[in-house]
């Protein structure tokens, strides 16, 4: 028998805002270059982002039935995660169920197996983020576990684990790490600004990432 469980503790609206200012690419580096998700995953559209708690389900390959089971009992602002077994031949989410996500106010899905429709989850804006995209269609056969750890995108992530996405790619953030996260993304975002501004204000990327020493060290002479 199985057994369909809801998240078993969400991240607070305040954490998951937190986060949301800032990109991935920036929390991945800022958290010691962790969490982030394989670079194969991709959302349909650049402008597509997301931002919220892990809802986390396993789909057989070419098979979509736990993954309607997610979007019935998944709650607003959560991303759906779906562990399928890195299948790309098949379409098992398209514009009829982005529109039932809609309608329930869920944040997202982010799948390792194919997606279609994708004209129509442009215009609609739901933010996809899958392995690939596929017009196959799929079965309803198998059930599987829904909110359970589970693998994708060569990361572990778990129900409650916080889940940002954009352009460049996703990562995930421990639930209980949020906070810590954040205030490091935040002081990395100032770093970097002052970076820009002192390129602005003339000085060299040498100067700027302190790179003399090093280059020294390890023998460079430049000739120019």
């Amino acid at each position: 028998m199985t057994h369909i469980k809801d998240i078993a503790k969400r991240p607070s609206k305040a954490d998951i805002d937190a986060l949301a200012k800032f990109s991935p690419a920036t929390i991945h580096e800022a958290q010691g270059r962790r969490g982030a998700l394989s670079s194969r995953l991709k959302p349909v559209d650049y402008r597509m982002k997301l931002c919220g708690p892990a809802f986390t389900v396993k789909c057989a390959p070419r098979d979509n039935i736990m993954l309607q089971l997610a979007i019935n009992y998944a709650k607003p602002g959560d991303i759906i995660v779906v562990s399928a077994g890195e299948y790309e031949e098949a379409g098992s989410f398209g514009d009829v169920l982005a529109n039932a996500c809609l309608a329930k106010g869920i944040g997202g899905l982010v799948t390792d197996t194919g997606v279609r429709d994708t004209l129509q989850l442009r215009e609609l804006g739901f933010p996809v983020f899958s392995l690939s995209v596929c017009i196959k269609g799929t079965v309803k056969e198998t059930i599987a576990a829904v909110n359970d750890p589970v693998i994708v995108g060569g990361e572990i992530i778990n129900p409650g684990d916080i889940v940002i996405g954009d352009a460049d790619g996703l990562v995930i953030v421990r639930q209980g790490e949020a906070q810590d996260v954040a205030r490091l993304s935040q002081a990395r975002d100032e770093a970097e600004a002052g970076y820009i501004e002192a390129y602005k204000q003339g000085k060299s990327v040498i100067e700027v990432s302190k790179l003399e020493a090093v280059l020294k060290a390890k023998g460079l002479i430049v000739d120019i």
